[in-house]
């Protein structure tokens, strides 16, 4: 697995492989690393509790070996609790579940923990900040969906701006990422930046334009988001 390392709110970016090459996983998985990136984020779809399927453990258990950073793994399924012990085994660094997805989420969060990830918890674009504030002693990061799950290349939902900021201010000086999933560009990242977020899962905009064959426009595209993130931070930070 990638190694946990200090926790730190430095902007990191995490690309959805939802848009890479499905025919090429472990290539792209090793192109988007050696382009920079941090992070690497696998949507988990189950075509239930989102309009979509993807992929399940035997998919992440593939490309593990190609991943030296941090597998993110984004379960967007319901139930989730029984499948958690098979992607933890896949070799899933942190393991992300839904508010929704169930009816006892602080017992889904411990089986995470007692399976030897980090713990994530996701909220949909309806679901207020405040579901997850006694859970906030559970987790290592909670991701905001900037989009309705289940399909790649949505436009971003500003409204969502405002949740970051009051997770951030709800989290205080816990160690736990505040991660932003959906319709993340160069343009939208800093407004989640500003907010404070520090994980971006960026699918489209990091593949758009690339290819294995070309691998250095998903660095351009990853330095790009990045630095529009990393500017609007400290702007943020000189305003306060």
């Amino acid at each position: 697995m990638g190694a946990p390392g200090k926790f730190n709110r430095d902007i990191k970016i995490a690309p959805s492989i939802l848009s890479a090459d499905f025919a090429n996983f472990g290539a792209e998985c090793r192109a988007i690393e050696q382009q920079g990136c941090d992070w690497v984020h696998v949507d988990v779809m189950d075509g239930h509790f989102v309009p979509n399927i993807t992929f399940g453990p035997q998919t992440c258990k593939a490309i593990r070996p190609h991943v030296k950073t941090v597998m993110d793994v984004h379960l967007m399924i319901a139930p989730v609790d029984p499948y958690i012990e098979a992607f933890a085994q896949a070799g899933a660094d942190i393991l992300t579940a839904h508010v929704e997805a169930g009816s006892h989420l602080d017992r889904t969060l411990q089986a995470i923990r007692a399976a030897g990830c980090r713990v994530g918890v996701a909220l949909n674009p309806a679901t207020p900040a405040e579901t997850i504030a006694h859970v906030l002693d559970r987790i290592d990061l909670v991701c905001v969906m900037t989009v309705n799950p289940g399909f790649g290349g949505q436009s971003f939902i500003h409204a969502m701006i405002g949740k970051v900021a009051r997770l951030r201010e709800m989290i205080g000086d816990r160690p736990i990422h505040i991660e932003i999933d959906g319709g993340v560009t160069a343009e939208t990242a800093p407004l989640v930046a500003a907010a404070g977020a520090d994980v971006l899962v960026a699918g489209s905009a990091v593949f758009k334009g690339g290819s294995l064959a070309n691998p250095g426009v998903y660095g351009d595209n990853i330095r790009a988001i990045r630095t529009a993130a990393q500017s609007a931070r400290r702007n943020a930070q000189s305003a306060a």
